[in-house]
């Protein structure tokens, strides 16, 4: 793929400047699956999924145990992957969803474009992660899930990326492509239908396999952000109430018992007093078959991308990054994790992650080294030689801690989702959740299942001081929309 000459003269000088290190800059692939439960890898033995391309990864790199993300579901959580700050600097502190729909409302025509869902998104100052490695003469390109803004001004090409394949919010029906009955594909700056009718990860797979072949030859940065094992984002409560996956995968995961059963007139999954047909919804097994199955299915496709790397050469000098968006739910299991997405419990906000790179990291690592997110962009930028940012960031180069060579600088991490709160700070974790307030030793008590804050009041005030010193830098930052009011 030709690059253009500006491209080209950037990464000759840093071919150059990369023998300084005696090192060619690395290909990077950033894949993201979407509410993947903690212990949803077949390598840690505790659940009965199958991963076995992602347990290569594990194998063949180094598998972080004590990993963060910035906000316990989608949008926030991945501003802040491609940003580098938190989601109270960035301005995406909240989703970016219309909530109507999950109560059986369907939009009438017209009428989703005056949206917040159609409205909103990252504000235009904020610097992403592609626009980085662009400058550093990367071919960048996203296939799945962006969930930054629809309008033109938010997408990918106009945020860094060369070649966008997906769909712009934060869910979409596995199959029609639609959220909600409403179409949410893209290719680049278009809608489009093209490809209805097939399923999701098998396209984002495809097109990202393109990418590859289209710049085998190029520094290339390929974020592949699957949706799932989100659950469906259908009107029919038949389907939105689970994961869809196709036959193929269902079968490995046979269940006892029927995999529909009647919708309570009391969830929010209950169909409208209009919907044609069985008022059913996925049951319990049913929605464990459908998560484990779409599991396994993405992570065929992650295989296909690294056999990709393996048979033109690149593996060794290509950085592979896997981690979720958040804690799991649904039929996902977090293990000994309290709480889920959503939550600002250990369950929330602590993911699986696997990070390789042969020519520069140890192989079958396992680290519980205290890491976040917030590190991912510092961390390709100098393994890149990008430029970093501006902007004030929140993480740091964790290569030397992923190498073994130093121990993690991160001493604190902050959360809040509406009322929900959290803060860790060493091993202590302070959680706000539901009104109901706690402190707990994540060394001897993972499961937050020991409430300390009446043995230790001293250690309450501490977290509390920590966590309103955050805050108060986060309302002084440099104000961003959708949320801030200035």
């Amino acid at each position: 793929m030709f690059l253009g000459g500006v491209r080209i003269l950037v990464f000759c000088c840093l071919l150059s400047c990369a023998g300084l290190s005696g090192a060619v800059p690395p290909n990077v692939v950033l894949i993201v699956s979407d509410d993947q439960g903690y212990h949803d890898l077949g390598c840690i033995g505790t659940v009965p999924i199958k991963t076995p391309h992602l347990d290569r990864l594990a194998a063949e790199g180094v598998r972080l145990t004590n990993f963060y993300v910035t906000w316990p579901a989608c949008t926030p959580s991945r501003g802040s992957l491609l940003t580098g700050r938190y989601p109270q600097r960035n301005g995406i502190y909240d989703m970016i969803r219309n909530e109507a729909p999950d109560y059986g409302y369907e939009y009438k025509p017209g009428e989703y474009e005056a949206t917040f869902e159609r409205i909103g998104g990252m504000d235009v100052r904020e610097i992403l992660l592609p626009e980085q490695l662009k400058k550093a003469g990367y071919a960048t390109g996203i296939f799945g899930k962006w969930d930054l803004g629809s309008l033109n001004r938010y997408l990918p090409l106009q945020r860094g990326f060369d070649d966008f394949y997906g769909f712009v919010n934060t869910g979409i029906d596995y199959y029609t492509h639609e959220r909600y009955g409403v179409p949410s594909m893209y290719r680049n700056n278009e809608p489009t239908i093209e490809d209805k009718g097939k399923y999701a990860t098998d396209l984002f797979k495809r097109e990202a396999l393109r990418f590859l072949r289209e710049n085998e030859d190029e520094r290339f940065f390929l974020y592949l952000p699957f949706n799932a094992p989100h659950n469906s984002s259908a009107l029919d409560p038949k389907i939105r109430g689970g994961v869809q996956a196709p036959e193929e995968y269902l079968a490995m995961y046979p269940i006892e018992g029927p995999r529909y059963g009647k919708a309570s007139k009391h969830s929010k999954y209950s169909p409208r007093s209009d919907f044609a047909g069985e008022h059913e919804t996925v049951t319990r097994p049913g929605r464990v078959q459908g998560y484990r199955a779409s599991v396994t299915c993405m992570d065929a496709a992650i295989g296909e991308v690294l056999a990709f790397l393996d048979e033109n050469g690149l593996t060794e000098n290509t950085i592979v990054i896997f981690f979720s968006d958040n804690g799991g739910s649904g039929g996902a299991d977090n293990g000994l994790l309290r709480g889920k997405k959503g939550d600002t419990w250990e369950g929330g906000v602590r993911v699986p992650c696997l990070v390789r790179w042969p020519a520069a990291l140890p192989a079958g690592k396992v680290s519980d080294e205290f890491l976040t997110s917030l590190e991912i962009l510092p961390t390709l930028c100098a393994a890149t030689g990008a430029p970093l940012p501006e902007a004030k960031l929140d993480g740091f180069d964790m290569l030397p801690v992923l190498k073994g060579e130093a121990e993690s600088s991160r001493t604190k991490m902050f959360w809040q989702r509406r009322a929900s709160k959290g803060a860790r700070v060493g091993d202590w974790k302070w959680t706000v959740m539901n009104g109901k307030e706690g402190i707990f030793n994540l060394a001897s008590d993972l499961g937050e299942s020991r409430d300390l804050s009446k043995e230790r009041p001293e250690k309450l005030a501490e977290l509390r001081a920590a966590f309103a010193a955050w805050k108060a830098e986060m309302d002084a930052a440099e104000p961003r929309r959708p949320f801030k009011d200035f």
